[in-house]
């Protein structure tokens, strides 16, 4: 679905300056030193959209630096507004690629990364665009360090089966695997997409990946 433009979106971009990373490269390998040097943890969110999901668990894990990923500016100023609303302090944004992920991270810099209904992009010509295909698992590789973890969700079918093959594939191990996440209820924070799908009776998929050792 196509973003509507935002009015005024750089002044509202520049009303957020203090969560605005404008160059992402430049602080490849010295992210927790430059942002959150007492920072527990390093999380990734790759197209963080509006940013629900985003601020929520930032509010939930102060200890843990954010860096939330964004190709659409129109999304994201949303996401930093509601960053700011919260005041919170331990999650940045930056306008950005998945594709240029290690540009971004130096190797072993991210302890997770989370992929939250992704474009599926059709599987005939389309499928390595996808961001759980395995060419981008391995992308992911070069920044995880030792155990570290992809969490993925989605409400596409399809895409589920086919990252359950692409995960193991990349040298991946598979956990909380599941095709009904809110079944018995509510688990962990929501999207904003999948907060409609949840009211929609819609089943959302989600797994872990666990980085593999390569023998």
């Amino acid at each position: 679905m196509r973003m509507r433009k935002k009015k005024n979106l750089i002044p509202r971009m520049e009303r957020c300056a203090a969560c605005h990373v404008r160059d992402g490269f430049a602080l490849r390998g010295r992210w927790r030193e430059m942002l959150m040097p007492r920072a527990r943890e390093l999380r990734v969110e790759l197209g963080c959209g509006k940013g629900r999901f985003t601020a929520e668990t930032a509010r939930l894990h102060p200890e843990i630096l954010f860096i939330a990923i964004e190709k659409v500016p129109d999304a994201m100023v949303v996401a930093m507004e509601r960053a700011m609303e919260l005041e919170l302090k331990n999650v940045f944004f930056v306008v950005g690629d998945a594709a240029l992920l290690p540009d971004y991270f130096a190797e072993n810099e991210v302890d997770l990364i989370y992929i939250n209904f992704c474009d599926p992009w059709p599987p005939k010509g389309q499928a390595k665009r996808r961001l759980t295909h395995r060419g981008f698992l391995e992308l992911y590789r070069k920044v995880l360090g030792s155990g570290g973890q992809v969490h993925f969700k989605t409400d596409n079918q399809p895409l589920f089966e086919f990252s359950l093959l692409e995960f193991p594939e990349a040298g991946y191990e598979l956990s909380e695997v599941t095709r009904d996440l809110h079944g018995d209820g509510p688990q962990g924070v929501m999207t904003d997409y999948e907060a409609k799908f949840y009211g929609e009776g819609l089943p959302i998929n989600r797994c872990v990946g666990r980085l593999l050792p390569r023998g």
